[in-house]
């Protein structure tokens, strides 16, 4: 009796440490599957936020493309159409000087004559198509840009379509002398050089054309031609003696700031 009671708390005692045993182990492993579990599950929700990342980021660097794409060729029609400008400037002085050329040289000197014995530069002795509200307008457009905004390009572009808008008029030859000093102020020397010129030997009888005979002979200066730049500045004081742009010429040449 003793014997088999004693059997019985052996095997009580066999099974209560087995079943410790077994739950100490099982605990383990499903602690161990069940944080795989949210391992994996956190790795796929990184995964998937890293992708949806990465297709916003591709998104972005597309559009950037195609506002760089879209930016250069806006800046090689701009450099076109600034080519196509300075070509027909060009062509606008030779046919200038064509012009100049075959003009008979009694009739042009007697021209000069009337504008220096008029005592007044600022009085034309031809008649200049007056503008109309909608040209005054735009001109003054112009002037805002220049004077206000200090946007140099676009005045250019502006000066350009005025002229070829209203061409052989009063505000035409002042489009022509600004167009002279929006490039002598970016600078770009061989534009104001050629838009002076057509102002100084086109319209010389023109209230701009003093001004424009000084600039002209700042520009020579400035790009070297000293001689040159000189002689204008004496036609200045000859042919335009009662004006503003003679006081700053006699300056120039008696050695004053230019």
């Amino acid at each position: 009796m003793r014997t088999r009671l004693m059997a019985t708390v052996a095997v009580s005692l066999v099974l209560g440490h087995a079943g410790t045993a077994l739950a100490q182990s099982s605990t383990p492993a499903f602690q161990n599957s069940s944080s795989e579990a949210q391992r994996r599950a956190s790795s796929n929700q990184a995964t998937a936020e890293l992708f949806y990342m990465i297709q916003q980021l591709q998104g972005e660097v597309r559009r950037l493309q195609g506002e760089v794409e879209e930016q250069r060729h806006q800046i090689d029609r701009l450099k076109e159409q600034g080519r196509d400008r300075y070509i027909d400037l060009d062509q606008r002085i030779l046919e200038l000087s064509e012009k100049v050329s075959a003009q008979p040289e009694p009739a042009a000197a007697a021209s000069g004559a009337g504008a220096a014995s008029s005592g007044s530069a600022g009085t034309p002795t031809r008649e200049y198509r007056q503008p109309k509200a909608e040209e005054r307008k735009a001109y003054q457009s112009i002037q805002d840009l220049i004077r206000n905004q200090k946007q140099y390009d676009e005045a250019i572009s502006r000066l350009y379509d005025f002229i070829d808008t209203y061409p052989e008029g009063d505000l035409t030859v002042n489009a022509y002398y600004w167009l002279g000093e929006v490039y002598l102020v970016k600078p770009q020397l061989e534009q104001a050089k050629q838009a002076f010129t057509i102002v100084a030997t086109r319209y010389p009888d023109h209230r701009k054309a003093p001004d424009a005979v000084y600039k002209l002979g700042v520009t020579l200066d400035r790009m070297g031609d000293k001689q040159e730049a000189r002689r204008r500045m004496e036609a200045v004081v000859k042919d335009y003696p009662n004006s503003s742009a003679a006081e700053l010429a006699k300056k120039f040449l008696a050695g004053g700031n230019s």
